[in-house]
């Protein structure tokens, strides 16, 4: 997708060093467009920790490159590694992708002793452009569905509602959430997308907005707490939400907030749609709300608002300061809300049997 007009990855290995890693800093969008080096695992796990990077697809990817340079750093010191490439693993417990991209570049160097940094970097590529190709066919199965309202409102423009970031932003090119979005729109079908201000780090109004305006996509910023209230009015024909973990029965961990939006979706028979890769699937867990780790962040991102102050950025107390905040990073919506799931195998069912059809290679 594009920044300014030029087509961009949201990682990638810089031209001139292959020991850096690159990444846009996703803590100053859409003020400030930075670039992030990563040329250790310290740096690696700093940006999957403190949101350099987020977004599961993204965190994944970062952990893959973050094993390559671990490697660099730690390949001949065989306990020190394995610690290490374990604290990589840790840095965010809720995004699914994480785990599964770690354990990718783990079966494939334990797969031959000739593998060395070279390979493992090529490999991190090769998961980098899997994933790529991965939202561009999320894309083209949601765009169907799309297609599908379109035609029942005789080419008026179809109103969506998303909550958080699943842009491309939060993976490398294309998004999940946004994949369909961007594909109905450059195929001239009129879209015009509310966007959840996502609090309490404003990812919508950062980062969804941001995006979407930088490929002209019609949209709107609304306060989280908006949602109910325009499906209630009939001004939204679906919801296209993220995941970061969803189990084998079709339960999602999503941005705090997502289960209210489907709350409010099923009472007002909104469809209710969830993007994912494949690689977002939990095949391990079956009941999200018993199982799915839940990370508890800082209350300071509860407590302050982050903004641009006359051309610089800053950060405000907007609460008493002696007043305790909890600060939960997701919450779970139960498959029961769950009208489909997009994948990019196709479109399924929120339930294992489903599941199990689609993905039975």
């Amino acid at each position: 997708m594009k920044i300014k007009g030029t087509h961009q990855e949201m990682i990638w290995v810089s031209p001139s060093n292959p020991m850096l890693v690159q990444t846009y800093d996703q803590r100053y969008f859409p003020h400030q467009i930075e670039i992030f080096d990563i040329a250790s695992h310290e740096e690696a796990v700093f940006a999957i920790k403190e949101m350099v990077v987020r977004g599961a697809p993204l965190i994944g990817i970062t952990g893959a490159f973050g094993y390559y340079l671990t490697y660099l750093e730690y390949g001949s010191q065989g306990k020190l590694f394995k610690q290490k490439v374990k604290e990589l693993r840790q840095a965010r417990p809720t995004a699914v992708n994480l785990d599964w991209a770690i354990d990718q570049m783990e079966k494939y160097h334990q797969s031959s002793s000739k593998i060395g940094a070279q390979q493992l970097l090529e490999k991190a590529i090769e998961l980098k452009n899997d994933d790529i190709e991965t939202c561009r066919q999320i894309g083209e199965n949601g765009l169907a569905l799309i297609e599908e309202i379109s035609k029942k409102k005789e080419g008026e423009t179809v109103n969506i509602l998303t909550h958080c970031n699943a842009g491309w932003l939060a993976c490398i090119d294309w998004g999940t959430a946004t994949s369909p979005i961007y594909q109905a729109h450059q195929k001239g079908i009129k879209v015009h997308v509310y966007v959840d201000e996502t609090r309490p780090r404003n990812q919508g109004a950062n980062l969804t907005a941001f995006e979407l305006g930088q490929e002209g996509v019609p949209h709107t910023l609304i306060v989280d707490n908006t949602g109910g209230h325009l499906m209630q009015h009939g001004m939204v024909d679906m919801v296209i939400v993220g995941t970061d973990r969803t189990t084998k029965t079709g339960d999602v961990a999503n941005k705090i907030g997502t289960y209210l939006k489907a709350l409010a979706a099923h009472d007002n028979g909104v469809p209710f749609y969830v993007a994912l890769p494949s690689s977002t699937i939990d095949w391990e867990m079956s009941d999200g709300l018993k199982e799915i780790p839940i990370e508890t962040r800082s209350e300071k991102e509860v407590k302050y608002m982050q903004g641009l102050y006359n051309k610089k950025m800053v950060e405000v107390l907007i609460a008493p300061n002696a007043t305790k905040a909890v600060n939960y990073g997701f919450d779970v919506t139960p498959a029961r809300l769950v009208t489909k799931l997009i994948t990019e195998k196709g479109v399924c069912d929120a339930n294992e049997e489903s599941i199990k059809a689609l993905f039975n290679d």
